[in-house]
């Protein structure tokens, strides 16, 4: 039988493991147990997929209960398939409960339907598909499951301490045709003085998509207005709460920042510092304002997520997001950067930096998995990519991004009613097997 026949042969049940992965509030929870270091969900999902690849007949292995690995076929090689198994908190107005795996219109609704517990049952599916077929991998095929690639990378890094780098893989974590290349990623502090309460963000990944102050004073005329002025959902009480759209931080502007909007109102009622910052510096993406914007020709912008403002008790932090490009003068933009924080009283910090991650365009496993893509959807139009988002494939020494999300479909990672298609997770799972079964021959 033809891969994609096996796939759709699997895809009842395929469907039904992903619901059940997808039905586990895998949010990252800081614990001192051992057994479960990053929460329970997170132990329960990584479990939850070593024992269905174990019911397959793949070889499984438990890294410290923060990474693990199934795996497939037999040699020296290895090839690496990277997913993860964690999610990003699901805030907002959700149509359906956020982990319910539900199924509706030939859409499965969860947060982690598309990023990237998803794709990881996908990819697990596309093994049996080829086990299912008889084939023998003369290199060893490993699904990589890591735990905490949403927030420090922990689990991916203490995985590879312990077991081998595979030779090339690909993180099916994007889109497709192939993601050849990734943005540097940064994230900056701002800390200081201040004399109001703000809440807005939990992560820096993620536009945040409400934001709260108390600033003492009867603003409910002004915020009423500014509400009718703009078109935004804001409710004012004892806090006055502003109501934006999440969505990933590799491009800011598919979401509406909350904190941004509510800041620039707050701008003409109060002098607090932060408020300043952000509303004078930080209200376009492409840091156009102040005349720090970059480009590259081949990666494009250099953006900025403004993720998290945490203000109380006389002191606040304003947590950035930065997604850059290669040729950037990294240094140069943070002196400046730094003087105009200074300005405002306020002190920087980079708290993390991933360097551009990049494949040549012509290597041989760019160009196979181009074709494992060619061949089942006969796109050789669109044009291989880089992103701003960061994948696990910059965990590997030669790795790429490859799928699941095709081209023309929106952009749903990170927001409120993330989704993934049925017919499209099916088509892809096929790919993935055809890739896989190419990169081994």
């Amino acid at each position: 039988m033809e891969i994609l026949e096996v796939v759709k042969k699997n895809q009842e049940e395929m469907i039904k493991d992903m619901q059940g992965l997808l039905r586990i509030d895998s949010t990252l929870v800081e614990s001192e147990d051992p057994e479960a270091p990053f929460g329970r969900g997170i132990r329960e999902s990584l479990d939850y997929v070593l024992a269905l690849g174990e019911k397959m007949g793949f070889r499984t292995k438990n890294v410290a209960n923060v990474a693990g690995h199934i795996e497939y076929g037999s040699g020296e090689g290895i090839i690496g398939i990277l997913c993860h198994v964690d999610v990003v908190p699901a805030q907002g107005n959700w149509t359906f409960p956020p982990f319910s795996g539900t199924v509706s219109g030939g859409r499965i609704y969860s947060r982690g339907a598309s990023d990237d517990k998803g794709p990881t049952i996908a990819a697990l599916y596309a093994l049996k598909a080829l086990k299912d077929m008889g084939f023998q991998p003369k290199k060893r095929i490993r699904l990589i499951i890591g735990t905490d690639e949403e927030s420090h990378w922990r689990g991916i890094k203490k995985y590879f301490q312990e077991c081998e780098m595979p030779d090339l893989g690909f993180s099916p974590d994007a889109d497709f045709p192939v993601i050849y290349g990734e943005k540097g990623i940064m994230s900056i502090d701002i800390t200081g003085p201040s004399g109001i309460f703000f809440q807005a963000g939990e992560r820096y990944n993620v536009v945040p998509d409400e934001a709260r102050a108390q600033v003492g004073k009867d603003l409910k005329d002004a915020f009423l207005a500014y509400l009718e002025e703009t078109g935004l959902k804001g409710e004012y009480g004892e806090e006055i709460r502003l109501f934006g759209k999440a969505a990933h931080a590799m491009e800011p502007d598919h979401g509406v920042n909350a904190m941004v909007k509510l800041c620039e109102f707050l701008r003409k009622h109060t002098n607090d510092s932060f408020v300043s910052f952000v509303s004078e510096n930080l209200t376009d993406s492409r840091f156009r304002k102040i005349g720090l914007a970059f480009s590259d020709p081949e990666m494009k912008d250099l953006t900025v997520n403004a993720a998290l403002l945490k203000c109380e008790n006389g002191a606040g932090r304003l947590g950035l997001n930065l997604r850059y490009p290669i040729n950037w003068d990294k240094e140069k933009f943070l002196k400046e950067f730094e003087e105009i924080a200074g300005r405002y009283g306020l002190e920087m910090k980079v708290v993390g930096d991933q360097p551009p991650h990049y494949v040549d365009k012509e290597d041989e496993l760019v160009k196979i998995l181009h074709q494992a893509y060619i061949h089942y959807t006969g796109d050789d139009e669109t044009p291989l990519l880089t992103i701003g988002g960061g994948t696990y494939a910059r965990a590997l020494k030669k790795g790429v991004a490859f799928g699941p999300k095709f081209p023309n479909r929106e952009e749903v990672a990170h927001q409120v009613d993330e989704y993934i298609e049925i017919e499209d997770i099916v088509l892809a799972t096929a790919i993935i097997a055809k890739a896989v079964l190419d990169l081994t021959k």
